[in-house]
């Protein structure tokens, strides 16, 4: 399982167009094949800083999805929203710690 995180900064009168904009495509993106998980993240202080954070089946499926015409339509938008480039890690889970 790989899982993506992508971090990424709004200009702050963008954040609500963003929000929609992940609403209308949440559904899709999560039924996209080899997506496992998806949940989008918002940083506790600073409100226009998002995380999307998802687990995909392979490398390969992301890279469908990032190769996809679903993925260009929403890529295209959101990044015109962006006050800053975003940032992208690839990981994969070695550890987990119970209690």
């Amino acid at each position: 399982m790989l899982i993506r995180i992508v971090r990424m900064t709004f200009h702050q009168e963008s954040v609500d167009d963003f929000i929609a904009n992940f609403d209308t495509n949440k559904d899709a993106i999560r039924n996209f094949p080899g997506c496992r998980h998806l949940e989008l993240w918002q940083d506790e202080h600073k409100k226009n800083i998002f995380t999307t954070y998802s687990h995909w089946e392979s490398e390969a499926h992301l890279n469908q999805y990032r190769d996809s015409e679903l993925f260009k339509s929403i890529w295209s938008y959101t990044k015109t929203l962006f006050s800053e480039k975003a940032e992208a890690w690839s990981s994969k889970k070695i550890r987990e710690v119970g209690n």
